[in-house]
């Protein structure tokens, strides 16, 4: 279990919830990304330890405003992350697909 430590006195529809609902949806996003990079490390692994990085930066912020706004870039990250993802792997079907029909 990730402990995000004291997120208390979250305000303004910002719970402890939703930011772990997000570092959730960023793990599994990090998985989709299988390949090693240059140093053979996966990149899943370097992806969710800068997730992890970041949220443990994030840890002891009490402005409910801070939080909304890290949770929302958070989130907008993450739909990008996979939009692209999902573009670059129906392209790269379609290309398979085109080069065993010719």
């Amino acid at each position: 279990m990730v402990h995000l430590g004291p997120l208390g006195g979250l305000t303004g529809g910002t719970s402890k919830r939703e930011v772990l609902r997000l570092y959730r949806e960023i793990l599994r996003t990090a998985n989709a990304f299988y390949w090693p990079n240059d140093e053979g490390e996966p990149w899943s692994a370097v992806l969710k330890r800068s997730a992890r990085k970041e949220f443990e930066q994030a840890r002891h912020e009490k402005d409910p405003l801070i939080v909304a706004r890290l949770v929302v870039v958070g989130q907008q990250c993450v739909n990008e992350t996979r939009n692209r993802f999902n573009d670059m792997e129906e392209e790269i079907k379609n290309r398979v697909k085109n080069t065993r029909n010719r």
